[in-house]
């Protein structure tokens, strides 16, 4: 092992004993493949380079998990079936709003060149940043409870950008020292086909036609907006708060009040409260989140159970709550906290939850939940999406992102 502790491979701590038991290929995979013009040194006829963004306090403790990582070989990455699969995209992850606007004004060829000038330069953190790390602390705690188990979440970057960006990704996920090692990078494709690959379970991208074409394809998705100020939120305990109707379930009653107003509304609920509400696109994801949070349950940390999931509806408790809370209940499911609101906005309850994400389907609760600090999500489905959008002489730059 003299040649990798000659190259300082990912800046390694100066005490290499850590390395015993790793071969060459292993150690490898950990640093980029240089161009053929580089003159670093080879291992195992591959070229190596140094990280250039692991230094100072961090690099020890990154390159020690990486070594752990490495040891566990592939039972730290689940299969995709086994997981509960969250697909981000670069732009929900990452703040990329100057390199989109980049490419939205001056094109493809300039945004690619920037890219590559920039791939050292990290990314900052974007709207889904804090959400993906709190579900990589819960992973943590999954693997200290059940070593064995693949019921974990397994997050993909699925990104539409060109495979020339992806140093600079990759340089940023090591930067922020996060656990992300499946990529799909499509080079503007759809990326439908492979979030069914991959038994996505929660898809958040900023770009919300490819979101409306997962919702279509019965895929959980959700465009994700950045929050109007910083709100700090917990860093051990994943939140995450739903809207009941056109997000947890159908938008059947969601309809009646369209048509018919809320006296009829009510009636409507009162006459069918025994009756089960048909799933709305996020129920799925709530009874994964369901399913992991049984496991802390098993080991006797229901109070201390790093995730907690909450309900924050419109609807009134004693006039139409029965019909939410007794959903849930033939489900097999619950939320740990259930909020009636009662039509007042949602966004002074949510600054007060601090969730790490918020679904729900209505713009108007959205942008009210992000202009208090959180990160919310919209979901395209229901009767709310079929209502022409007002008409403010903005340009649809829609069909031009990159994701």
């Amino acid at each position: 092992m003299s040649s990798i502790k000659r190259l300082k491979i990912l800046e390694a701590p100066a005490d290499t004993k850590q390395t015993r038991g790793l071969d060459v290929v292993t150690v490898t995979a950990f640093a980029a493949v240089m161009p053929p013009e580089n003159k670093h040194g080879q291992v195992g006829g591959k070229r190596l380079i140094l990280h250039p963004l692991l230094g100072n306090k961090s690099t020890s403790s990154l390159w020690e998990r990486r070594i752990m990582q490495a040891k566990i070989g592939k039972e730290n990455l689940p299969k995709p079936q086994n997981a509960i699969t969250i697909a981000v995209s670069s732009r929900a992850l990452f703040n990329m709003d100057l390199e989109q606007d980049i490419y939205e004004q001056q094109g493809m060829e300039d945004y690619l060149n920037y890219q590559i000038q920039h791939e050292m330069e990290p990314f900052a953190p974007g709207p889904a940043f804090p959400f993906i790390k709190a579900v990589e602390a819960v992973n943590t705690r999954l693997r200290e409870l059940y070593p064995d188990s693949e019921e974990l979440f397994d997050v993909v970057l699925m990104t539409s950008n060109h495979a020339h960006v992806g140093l600079r990704l990759i340089n940023s996920i090591n930067h922020h020292q996060l656990f992300l090692e499946r990529f799909c990078m499509t080079g503007g494709n759809s990326p439908i086909g492979y979030l069914k690959a991959y038994h996505t379970n929660l898809y958040l991208s900023a770009d919300s036609l490819k979101v409306r074409e997962a919702i279509e394809a019965g895929i959980a998705a959700a465009t994700v907006f950045s929050p109007g100020k910083i709100t700090e939120v917990p860093e051990t305990q994943l939140r995450v708060a739903f809207d009941g109707d056109a997000v947890l379930f159908s938008d059947e009653s969601e309809r009646i009040y369209k048509a018919h107003g809320l006296d009829k509304f009510f009636e409507h609920e009162k006459a069918h409260e025994n009756k089960p509400l048909d799933h709305g696109p996020l129920k799925g994801f709530l009874e994964a989140l369901g399913k992991l949070q049984q496991k802390f349950y098993a080991k006797g940390q229901r109070l201390d159970c790093p995730i907690r999931t909450y309900l924050v509806t419109a609807r009134s408790a004693a006039s139409s709550g029965t019909r939410a809370l007794k959903t849930l209940r033939s489900w097999g499911l619950e939320t740990d906290e259930a909020l009636f609101l009662a039509g007042a906005p949602k966004g002074p309850m949510l600054e007060k939850i601090r969730p790490h994400i918020f679904f729900d389907d209505q713009m108007f609760h959205v942008e009210g939940a992000a202009e208090l600090g959180t990160v919310a999500a919209h979901v395209p489905y229901g009767i709310a999406q079929k209502i022409p959008p007002k008409k403010d002489g903005k340009k649809d730059t829609s069909a031009r992102q990159l994701e």
